[in-house]
């Protein structure tokens, strides 16, 4: 424990950061395991007792808080827990069936945040997300999760999201199909004193807002449609003299306004169709409603060689397979592209990283290779920065592009890899990667997510990377 931390050392800082990381999470475990002993204590059926009042008379009973297979709890029972938690028996009550739920029906999960590996918030919410699959689906759930627990929260919950949804593919049509009954658009009103409030999250002076929900069909070719038509707005907008452009946010906001009056948009676009400086971009696809759209769908295979029912949309997640039937409808025209095969790898003699070896890599590791980042490669809008692991060198031997010495990560991890002294990478393959930092902090990368290692384990993976290397490039 540091009592001073301005009289410590960068690494002593930095270990003790981690620590408690550690130790927040394994004492946030420790308040469910109280809470589990607590309902263990108070399992049997308080009707049972001697003099019980009956229940049509206010008296404690027995309830189900967690998902099929856990147990019940007395309901009065757990209102003194939630004194002793400083919260409402509602919050204690959302608690304990999380913590059933990880205990009884997501044991993999659960042993695997008992060892702190995960924040417990997030595993909770994979509890909350698979609480209506019946306890033989759920295992489903709980092997995949578990599998991924050192892998960043957002992609944790994607994964979970996807392995509910496969579970139970008949549960999730019944979502949609309700969905598609609550749709709707809502034009609201400001709230009496929201013009004159100066916070920005409330303010409405002058600003409308609306709120939609669509078919997801629909939403993405309305999207579409702003998007192109914004960028014609931006592109012929007049910007006087040194004034800053406006952002695309705005133009957004102004094409979607324009798209009430269906006659000013057609009236813009032949208006700027007919100037010969933008003839080529009047041509452009963009506004052709058959356009060209390319989707990139990952499918597996049953036993029998069937499609599953689910599939992963890049930019989109998990959706069944007639969701995606649903979206490529717009088209006429369709033209399936051959499976990449991400067993393959190649080299070149040039200092550029190829298309494909980018795809390639970018399939595999999916998002972000520094150590704990969360950003996936298909969520956001600038492609990552295609790093040589090991440095380039003109002056080299053949071969030292390709597969086996590429880093994918972002803009502000590449520049803090090259900017500031001391990081090292090394790469054991076409999805693994060694870390360390300036100040002694030691990881694993891989496609399982981000794994802390010891310095003495950085240079046994260290030893592995200069065989492998060797080897990938003979």
């Amino acid at each position: 424990m540091i009592s001073e931390p301005s009289n410590v050392t960068p690494e002593q800082l930095l270990h003790a950061a981690e620590d408690g990381v550690r130790i927040r999470r394994l004492h946030e475990v420790r308040q469910l395991e109280l809470l589990l002993a607590w309902a263990d204590l108070h399992s049997g059926d308080p009707q049972a007792e001697p003099g019980a009042v009956p229940v049509r008379f206010g008296g404690p009973r027995l309830i189900s808080l967690g998902g099929d297979g856990t147990p019940e709890v007395a309901d009065l029972a757990l209102v003194e827990m939630a004194i002793a938690r400083h919260e409402h028996v509602l919050a204690t009550r959302g608690a304990l069936a999380d913590a059933f739920d990880l205990r009884h029906r997501l044991p993999a999960v659960w042993e695997g945040v008992k060892s702190g590996r995960c924040e417990v918030w997030v595993v909770r919410r994979v509890a909350r997300m698979s609480r209506a699959l019946d306890r033989h689906r759920v295992a489903l759930v709980d092997t995949a999760v578990a599998a991924a627990l050192d892998q960043s929260p957002s992609r944790i919950l994607a994964i979970a999201e996807a392995k509910v949804i496969e579970a139970d593919p008949v549960a999730h049509q019944t979502r949609i199909d309700k969905n598609q009954n609550d749709k709707g658009a809502w034009y609201p009103k400001p709230r009496p004193g929201s013009q004159a409030d100066d916070n920005d999250a409330v303010n409405t002076a002058g600003i409308g807002t609306v709120f939609a929900r669509l078919d997801e069909a629909d939403a993405l070719a309305h999207q579409h449609t702003v998007d192109d038509l914004a960028a014609a707005l931006a592109e012929h907008a007049d910007v006087p003299v040194g004034a800053e452009p406006l952002d695309m946010d705005h133009w957004r906001a102004e094409a979607f306004a324009m798209l009430a009056d269906p006659a000013a948009v057609l009236a813009f676009l032949h208006g700027i169709d007919d100037t010969s400086e933008v003839e080529e971009v009047a041509q452009q696809p963009s506004r052709d409603p058959r356009r060209a759209a390319e989707i990139v769908v990952h499918v597996s295979l049953t036993d029998t060689g069937a499609f599953g029912p689910l599939a992963r949309v890049e930019n989109l997640g998990p959706r069944l397979l007639t969701q995606v039937s649903d979206l490529l409808r717009r088209h006429a025209t369709i033209t399936v592209q051959p499976v990449i095969d991400l067993h393959t790898g190649r080299s070149v003699n040039s200092y550029e990283h190829p298309t494909d070896v980018k795809h390639r890599t970018q399939l595999r590791t999916i998002g972000d290779v520094f150590p704990h980042a969360t950003g996936l490669f298909a969520k956001c809008g600038r492609p990552p920065d295609h790093d040589h692991t090991v440095a380039y060198d003109k002056h080299g031997p053949p071969g030292q592009t390709g597969d086996h010495n590429d880093t994918p990560i972002t803009r502000h991890h590449h520049r803090a890899k090259t900017h500031v002294a001391g990081y090292t990478v090394l790469q054991l393959g076409p999805d693994k990667w060694i870390w360390g930092t300036p100040n002694g902090l030691y990881r694993l990368v891989t496609g399982g997510g981000t794994r802390p290692i010891t310095q003495a384990e950085y240079h046994v993976y260290a030893h592995q990377a200069v065989t492998l290397a060797g080897d990938y490039a003979a």
